[in-house]
């Protein structure tokens, strides 16, 4: 199993969510964070934004449905201008259940 990580634009979350829920990944974290990229932000005059909103989508996925799964949200989340986001792929060696104490491998 992989989890992805995917830091986008908060106003492309609804479009990325909606296009895994069509292509057969339903299940995501939302996180509203803050950070910027190696824009360093954007300066508006003298006052420089340093510090921009962006959201986290975290999705867990099988080895064989990462590949798809990265496209959908590169093709749903693209806008072509600085700040469009990132990726990141981590392992993940097991998951439990809470509920009926399931482990996953």
């Amino acid at each position: 199993m992989k989890m992805i990580r995917a830091i986008i634009r908060p106003e492309k979350v609804d479009a990325v969510a909606e296009a895994l829920d069509a292509a057969g990944f339903p299940a995501l974290t939302r996180i509203d964070v803050f950070g910027r990229g190696k824009q360093k932000g954007i300066k508006v005059g003298e006052i420089v934004y340093d510090s921009l909103p962006k959201a986290m989508l975290m999705i867990v996925v099988e080895d064989e449905q990462l590949e798809k799964a990265v496209k959908v949200i590169q093709g749903s989340s693209y806008t072509g201008n600085i700040g469009d986001g990132k990726i990141f792929i981590s392992p993940i060696d097991e998951a439990y259940t809470i509920r009926t104490g399931e482990r996953r491998l």
